[in-house]
């Protein structure tokens, strides 16, 4: 006997929060399915929050930093560790940002390297997300991937060392010491 699953809708979602059902629950929609997010150790947090403090120092006036979060795209309202996303951060009263708001981003990776490598890379690229980085902390690297097409980023690349700049924001340099601190 095959088993079904329902996928549930980002308006559905919506009514779960709303209902109360889902408080006090680290949980985010993915491709339709409520799944539970991977809880944070000290690494991830002390290197999330410096990054998202580095870009709000470097992007002051040009974008809108926002940690943990939720997007929301086509099936998905995923809460990705760091997105960098267009001002007026007034529109995000009503609303979370659309993947047209988002400049890239940013998951940290310590426990969920293979999840942020396939469920979540296909879901950002599949809703046009120009670019999706990946600090990958057991391997002390970062993956940059860019130019979505179809549910598949077509380009990677990964840096250990050097610097690297956002296609946005081509002009900023971020050394890998800023992103890989452990």
């Amino acid at each position: 006997m095959a088993v079904t699953t329902y996928k549930w809708s980002v308006e559905e979602y919506h009514l779960m929060i709303d209902s109360g059902l889902l408080a006090g629950k680290a949980v985010e929609l993915l491709n339709g399915e409520i799944v539970e997010m991977s809880p944070e150790r000290e690494a991830h947090s002390y290197t999330n929050d410096d990054v998202a403090e580095l870009l709000r120092a470097e992007l002051t006036g040009l974008a809108k930093i926002r940690e943990s979060h939720p997007i929301t795209l086509d099936n998905s309202e995923p809460e990705p560790d760091i997105a960098v996303v267009r001002l007026p951060k007034t529109i995000y009263a009503q609303r979370h940002p659309y993947p047209q708001d988002i400049y890239w981003l940013i998951e940290v990776s310590h426990r969920t390297l293979a999840k942020d490598l396939s469920e979540k890379s296909q879901t950002y690229a599949r809703n046009g997300i120009p670019e999706y980085w990946i600090i990958d902390l057991v391997n002390k690297k970062l993956i940059v991937q860019t130019c979505p097409q179809g549910s598949n980023y077509q380009q990677r690349a990964e840096y250990t060392k050097g610097s690297v700049s956002p296609l946005a924001f081509p002009n900023l340099k971020i050394t890998l010491d800023q992103l890989l601190l452990f």
